[in-house]
């Protein structure tokens, strides 16, 4: 999954104003609310093991923990009198949101306009309490700004509050929040600009079990290892393009590239290594929603020792694998390849979710650039529900829900509701271009309800992601600022 910068010179007022979010000109025709509220069923986590070096699960990056499993074992809103706010900010657009242990929302905010920004906000207000700038710097040649997500985009928050930061400068920035939390102050600085050059940026970085700091670049495929102690950096190129963030299991780091997919390690003196590597489908197309010819998923990891993807192939599969070092006799690598909507319109840039022995997907096919003349474009609809047979004898497909237009959200799943929190736009009259809430019941598919978000391109999310506090409050980065929906009295 990759989030794109906001790139628009919106009229928003500044942030200390805690001003709601302007919509568009022409207001939507649709129903506010649809559906009825939810009635919560619990589902079968995974409990991933917590890495010591970031911050407690579900808290730390963009998809929750080191296994990227985008599930939340805390509740999201039902439906029941939902209240629906928003925040107006300057352009940018905080699509990777993180909590601290205070439950006070972290995020890095890119922009054309200005540098990226590091942000601690206020889960409540939504206002901005502590900012810091990182370094900028002009894109590589080439580089579409709405999908470009190098610059801080995939931080992480370690078990000390601090965010761990790649910036646009081949620098990883270690910043800490003041001990009274209402600032925040560069710690350390690591310089990767001895291995990488400018043009190779780092798309994420992430700790190893073992507290080395692993990296990957986007162009040349790099894939590195920092010391935090001595400061020793060693480096592996693949020679292909690595647009996602990548998986941490326990002796595992989980990596795909836009041809394959591959399980590293690093030997005693850090050093990263192959441990298997496996080739998937790829249609060569680079589809509308794509950042290029390849996987546009974050490796997700799965109880039962399965690590899973989606393909580039035409119609596009979820891919699980078995992530163990050594197959035992009789076993393949591919566990299934199971082809999820139509051909010719089947594309994701967004992870899998995961609970259980199920995997779901989100279609975000037919999304442009939200400055172009369509505002971003509809997508083509599509949610789908994927399980591992027990003993992965293979995967069945459980329900697709044809109705939902994900947008470019990267949804969430409560595993305490058993809903699925998504944001998606609806066809309406021209130039209204609305966005909805939406949750969708994991165990039937169906929407359970959707609830008026906003309308035009303040309300665009870009590929930003859903979190879920601790109250049970959603929220969302999108290029107006920040919105947040949560269940009435």
């Amino acid at each position: 999954m990759a989030i794109g910068l906001a790139a628009a010179a919106l009229a928003v007022p500044a942030a200390a104003d805690a001003v709601p979010i302007t919509p568009a000109s022409v207001p939507t025709t649709l129903p506010a609310f649809t559906g009825a509220p939810a009635r919560a069923h619990r589902i079968k986590a995974i409990l991933g093991p917590q890495n010591p070096f970031m911050a407690k699960n579900p808290n730390s990056n963009i998809h929750n923990d080191t296994w990227m499993t985008d599930a939340y074992q805390r509740r999201g809103p039902l439906g029941r009198s939902l209240v629906a706010r928003s925040e107006a900010k300057p352009p940018s657009l905080c699509g990777s949101l993180a909590f601290d242990r205070r439950g006070r929302i972290v995020s890095i905010c890119p922009s054309t306009l200005s540098p990226p920004q590091a942000r601690i906000i206020d889960p409540k207000s939504l206002a901005t309490i502590a900012s810091y700038d990182l370094p900028n710097a002009p894109d590589p040649p080439g580089t579409k700004a709405f999908q470009n997500f190098t610059g801080g985009g995939y931080f992480f928050l370690d078990a000390r509050d601090r965010i761990w930061a790649a910036t646009k400068t081949n620098h990883i920035f270690v910043i800490a929040e003041s001990p009274d939390g209402q600032s925040l102050v560069k710690r350390r600085d690591f310089d990767l600009n001895g291995v990488l050059t400018p043009d190779e940026r780092v798309t994420s970085a992430l700790p190893g079990f073992d507290g080395l700091i692993w990296f990957v670049s986007k162009a040349s495929g790099k894939v590195g290892t920092l010391n935090r102690k001595t400061g020793a950096i060693h480096v592996l190129r693949t020679g292909e393009e690595i647009e996602n963030s990548f998986a941490v299991g326990r002796g595992g780091i989980f990596i795909v590239s836009d041809k394959r997919m591959y399980r590293f390690r690093a030997s005693k003196k850090g050093r990263p290594y192959i441990v298997w590597k496996s080739t998937y489908r790829n249609s060569g197309i680079v589809k509308p929603s794509q950042l290029d010819a390849g996987s546009g998923t974050t490796p997700t990891l799965m109880s039962g020792g399965y690590v899973a993807i989606t393909d580039n192939a035409d119609p596009m599969n979820i891919v699980v694998y078995r992530r163990a070092p050594r197959l035992k006799r009789g076993q393949k690598r591919v566990v299934c390849q199971v082809p999820v909507f139509g051909k010719g319109a089947s594309a994701t840039e967004n992870t899998l979710l995961t609970a259980g022995r199920s995997l779901i997907v989100v279609n975000n096919y037919g999304y442009q650039d939200p400055f172009g003349p369509t505002g971003g474009a509809a997508t083509v609809p599509g949610f789908a529900r994927i399980d591992v047979l027990p003993g992965g004898r293979g995967c069945r497909k459980v329900w697709t829900n044809r109705t939902e237009r994900g947008s470019s959200v990267v949804p969430k799943l409560s595993t305490r509701t058993g809903l699925i929190y998504t944001y998606v736009r609806k066809d309406d009259l021209p130039g209204s271009q609305p966005y909805f809430w939406s949750a969708i019941d994991f165990r039937t598919g169906r929407t359970a309800w959707t609830q008026y978000a906003g309308s035009g391109l303040s309300f665009n999310n870009n590929y930003a992601g859903i979190a879920l506090g601790s109250g049970g409050t959603a929220y969302l980065g999108v290029i107006g600022g920040i919105i947040k929906l949560r269940d009435g009295p």
